[in-house]
């Protein structure tokens, strides 16, 4: 069934969520389901088959794949109204290479291949198809650690903020075009990303979830004024509107949904 009560509707509208398989991706996917989309659902490790939008697997870290699985989708009629590049990862690590936590060769590529160049793979095959179609809107999932530094996080910090700049970029090739481009940054949100982060020997969360919205100054981490832990919904909501007509003249923006975490840093 279709819900409109929200005041959105996105019916015969073609659109694709990356890291579609859990998490904000998801939680994204199956509002835009009962929005009246047709969704298709991008990841490397769809789990289960109760999804309820069509799925196709796809590294977007691999250029390759993207091009073909963009290729075949436009052949198929399945070019995209709506994009959202929700897929990232998360590594910590220290930058000091001689630091017993030092963050690997290996992670920090893994952090720049999937945050910032799977989103400009798709953007780069994709570019041309939203100049024709004169329309659309690209929201791309950032984080607030794009505009403030972070213990342990260089490789993830670095990435989102050039995902940040790579955004308002694409916003501004395309914006003659009709097409908008915007950025959606959450901050602690209760995903299995946060939960790895924050989990005990013991499997519980709840004293890290305690700690991070209390604030944590041995890491130069504010709290969040909020005095919650954001729900992947509320990420949800903001990527929706962003998406909407009703967001229609706005682009190139930066909707920063932390629950006032960076004090609008």
């Amino acid at each position: 069934m279709v819900d409109n009560s929200s005041g959105y509707s996105f019916q015969q509208q073609t659109v694709w969520v990356t890291g579609a398989a859990r998490g904000i991706g998801r939680v994204v996917a199956d509002r835009f389901v009962h929005l009246g989309a047709r969704v298709l659902g991008l990841d490397c490790r769809f789990e289960d088959r109760g999804y309820a939008f069509t799925t196709r697997h796809l590294d977007v870290s691999d250029p390759e794949q993207v091009r073909v699985l963009v290729e075949e989708m436009l052949h198929e009629g399945m070019g995209p109204r709506v994009l959202v590049n929700a897929a990232g990862v998360l590594r910590l690590g220290d930058i000091d290479k001689t630091s017993r936590n030092a963050m690997s060769l290996k992670d920090w590529e893994k952090c720049m291949d999937v945050n910032v160049s799977g989103v400009f793979y798709l953007l780069r095959e994709l570019s041309h198809h939203f100049k024709t179609q004169r329309q659309g809107a690209i929201v791309n999932i950032a984080s607030n650690a794009s505009r403030v530094p972070r213990m342990c996080m260089g490789g993830y910090c670095a990435s989102k903020a050039a995902l940040q700049s790579l955004s308002h970029c694409a916003a501004l090739e395309l914006a003659e075009f009709g097409v908008r481009c915007n950025l959606v940054s959450p901050g602690s949100t209760d995903t299995e990303m946060l939960q790895s982060m924050l989990m005990d020997k013991r499997g519980n969360v709840e004293d890290g979830y305690q700690r991070t919205i209390a604030g944590i100054p041995e890491q130069y981490k504010l709290g969040i004024p909020l005095k919650k832990i954001a729900r992947p919904e509320e990420i949800a909501n903001t990527v929706i509107f962003l998406a909407s007509d009703q967001a229609s003249h706005i682009t190139m923006q930066n909707i920063v949904v932390d629950g006032g975490a960076t004090l609008s840093a």
